[in-house]
């Protein structure tokens, strides 16, 4: 195990990168907005989970074997981008609605919006490359298990993350319900969703590896 003085260095670190706007924090604060707290904490859970993939596959090595492929970076990039520009076509093409609009459905919606949020930080390789270059500076081999260190440190940065935009979409949330009684935010929820997801498409697919 890391020795506690590491883990609250990497714990500051995560907090200055949390604190950073990103895909994922302009993606919860606008489904928190649309949809109230309770759908961006939902949303958030997603995200949670596409830490931990890719928290796991730095530990193991996958990560880094994968990256060693030829243009498979790209490959993760675009593949992100294209499905993100799906989404924001079907809500703002003429007659259309969003793709994270719920359903009658209670339980399909909680699904939909946990399955999206995973969606969204799975398609940003960028966080594969965070944990590959941050991890190494933090992990000694003399303090035991390299693995046992890498997820360690990985969990550090998924609770500070987890934390921190969970308190960013409660406070977006509370605009929900403000919002919510007013016919015309139905339309503005649609435009805003698909203006978002079109914007992150873009600025997934113009990111570079370094």
């Amino acid at each position: 195990m890391p020795a506690l003085p590491t883990l609250f260095a990497f714990g500051l670190v995560s907090l200055g990168m949390v604190l950073t706007p990103g895909p994922n924090m302009i993606y919860l604060v606008s489904r928190s907005i649309c949809q109230g707290r309770r759908a961006g904490l939902v949303s958030l859970g997603g995200v949670a989970l596409g830490f931990v993939f890719y928290m796991v596959c730095a530990a193991l090595g996958i990560t880094a074997l994968v990256m060693t492929v030829p243009y498979a970076y790209d490959a993760l990039r675009f593949s992100g981008a294209l499905y993100l520009s799906y989404l924001a076509w079907q809500a703002l093409k003429p007659g259309g609605r969003s793709a994270f609009q719920v359903r009658q459905l209670p339980h399909d919606s909680r699904v939909r919006l946990f399955a999206m949020g995973f969606v969204t930080n799975l398609a940003n390789p960028k966080i594969a490359v965070m944990y590959l270059s941050l991890l190494p500076q933090f992990i000694s081999p003399g303090h035991g298990s390299v693995l046992a260190q890498s997820l360690a440190l990985g969990c550090v940065q998924i609770a500070v993350s987890v934390s921190v935009n969970a308190l960013i979409a409660c406070m977006a949330g509370s605009i929900a319900g403000f919002l919510a009684g007013r016919p015309v935010w139905a339309s503005v929820q649609r435009w805003l969703m698909g203006s978002v997801l079109a914007g992150l498409a873009v600025r997934i697919a113009l990111e570079s590896r370094s």
